[in-house]
């Protein structure tokens, strides 16, 4: 049996293949995560390793307030450049493979059709740029490293926009959302299963690109949510430029998954089917 060691456990994807790992006995899988092991801390990485002697390392863990990395580059670069590298170089060293998880934001977003894996990368803003560079080194430090990026992450678990929306929608009944900033809303139980997939398949080393499918605006997000969920609430459409935020956002941010899809051969399900299961996972937490 394949042992897995996952960091950021307990952060949205983590906690979903938490969820998976319940309902799986083709793996075995260690979460870790702050305080019981800093992945900036190399004698900690290699505590964990020799202890539980994994096949694969998903690291789950980033630094992912993207406003305030502006203002905290230090920490967003230790946190989404330095540990990845890290985990990339150790994990080589015991010839373990790291799947390593990042995001739409390495592109510019100024485009009009999906972006493939190569794609010249353009990132905006401190948390782009931190995330760009870590892919970079984590495929330098280990050449069997799989790179899975992934656009507009939600879930049941820790603060997302989804959660956002329903606190909005329920305590004032009316919001704005940017309407012309257009991507796909990925949901962490699809991620987690296409992360696994990669895994079940031994797939090639390299970049691959996971979201849901479809295309939609924040504006059209909301609307689902609130629809879907049954609130009286009125979701207005504002342009960017009506909410300046501190670090910039990619106006266009599709990801071509064809890779993906030749790889597992596995298909995607569309964003607003998998909106209704993660509300419907939601609500029977209630």
């Amino acid at each position: 049996m394949q042992r897995i060691l996952v960091t950021g456990g307990n952060g949205q994807l983590g906690s979903q293949l938490k969820l998976y790992s319940s309902m799986s006995n083709d793996f075995e899988f260690q979460f870790t995560d702050l305080p019981e092991l800093d992945i900036t801390n190399e004698s900690q990485i290699e505590s964990v390793l020799s202890s539980f002697n994994p096949s694969w390392i998903i690291n789950c863990a980033a630094y992912t307030a993207v406003d305030q990395a502006e203002s905290d580059a230090n920490m967003a670069n230790r946190l989404n450049t330095d540990a990845p590298a890290i985990l990339a170089r150790i994990s080589d060293k015991h010839h373990i493979r790291l799947v390593h998880i990042s995001t739409d934001y390495v592109f510019d977003g100024k485009g009009y059709f999906p972006y493939a894996e190569d794609h010249p990368k353009s990132p905006q803003g401190v948390y782009a740029q931190s995330k760009a560079l870590g892919e970079d080194l984590v495929l330098a430090n280990n050449p069997t490293s799989i790179v899975i990026r992934t656009s507009w992450l939600y879930s049941v678990y820790g603060k997302n926009f989804l959660k956002t929306v329903l606190r909005l929608a329920t305590e004032k009944g009316s919001m704005r959302i940017v309407c012309d900033q257009v991507g796909t809303p990925t949901w962490t139980g699809d991620l987690a299963n296409a992360v696994m997939k990669m895994i079940e398949v031994s797939a090639n080393a390299g970049i691959y690109h996971f979201s849901n499918e479809g295309v939609c605006s924040w504006y059209d997000f909301a609307k689902a949510i609130v629809e879907i969920q049954g609130i009286e609430c009125t979701v207005e459409p504002i342009f960017t430029s009506e909410y300046p935020l501190p670090a910039p956002r990619p106006f266009y941010s599709v990801l071509n998954k064809t890779l993906y899809k030749s790889t597992t051969g596995a298909s995607i399900p569309h964003w607003r089917d998998s909106l209704k299961l993660c509300l419907n996972q939601l609500n029977d937490q209630d």
